[in-house]
């Protein structure tokens, strides 16, 4: 058997002297693990970087069998992901998101946003939205998709101030004020048709909100640990977020005074 497709490293395991198993993620498979010979050599070390975009052939006698997968490097980004601290903490976090996935079980949409995330994860200020919408994206694929469309109580769609820790729905905030102590709260950029941007105070309250419902419906039955690159990740997001809020305070009294 063989296939053939453009897969994104999430990470390699040791195997012998020279070789390495290496798990990729696909967009026609999912999450896919091979044998690499030679994978420690001097020439595929670089390639075999969590983050990179390769072309991979795969080749078994029989579908169950581990197989022997055959790279080329497509784009090798691993060098500048090493540059920020989100980027480091967001490769690791999004590939232990993708284990809680079955192995080769097909997500291309999930394939394409991780894709898209790492060219902008060097970004702090898109990387923590970014980040927060793969999480609630890996929760729907699970079976433990949150409704953020409409209010539970009343139906409408406008003003969704909270999230039901219950049922995983939205609430308006005119229905959740009683009980907006046991509520969860929706941050405005998550909202359908929001065009405002994450500050520091909403980007931690949809980390609240997506942690909260991975550890309930994952986490907890699994009787696993959050990842720790997850924690790591949104301490850098929010560091950045906030240091980026001051710098564009600074900035503008300056600007109003050569206007």
């Amino acid at each position: 058997m063989q296939w053939q497709d453009h897969a994104i490293i999430l990470g390699v395991k040791r195997l012998g002297e020279t070789s390495v198993i290496a798990e990729v993620m696909t967009r026609a498979r999912g999450r896919h693990m091979g044998l690499v010979r030679g994978g420690r050599s001097r020439t595929m070390q670089p390639v075999l970087q969590a983050g990179n975009l390769v072309e991979v052939t795969w080749r078994a006698r029989l579908h169950e069998h581990l197989g022997e997968f055959r790279m080329e490097p497509v784009a090798l980004r691993a060098a500048r992901l090493m540059e920020t601290a989100t980027a480091v903490y967001g490769v690791q976090a999004m590939g232990a998101l993708l284990r809680l996935l079955p192995e080769r079980d097909p997500h291309p949409h999930l394939y394409d946003a991780l894709d898209v995330i790492l060219e902008n994860l060097e970004n702090p200020a898109d990387a923590g939205e970014l980040f927060v919408r793969f999480e609630l994206a890996v929760l729907n694929d699970l079976g433990f998709g949150l409704d953020l469309t409409e209010c539970a109580a009343t139906g409408i769609r406008e003003d969704l101030a909270f999230v039901s820790p219950k049922t995983g729905r939205a609430v308006c905030r005119a229905a959740g004020l009683p009980w907006a102590d046991k509520m969860l709260a929706l941050p405005p950029f998550l909202t359908v048709g929001a065009v405002v941007a994450a500050d520091s105070e909403s980007l931690a309250a949809a980390f609240r909100l997506t942690g909260f419902f991975l550890h309930r419906h994952v986490y907890e039955p699994r009787g696993i640990q959050i990842a720790a690159a997850r924690e790591g990740f949104i301490q850098a997001a929010l560091k950045a977020v906030n240091s980026a809020a001051l710098d564009n305070a600074a900035a503008s009294p300056a600007l109003i005074a050569e206007r």
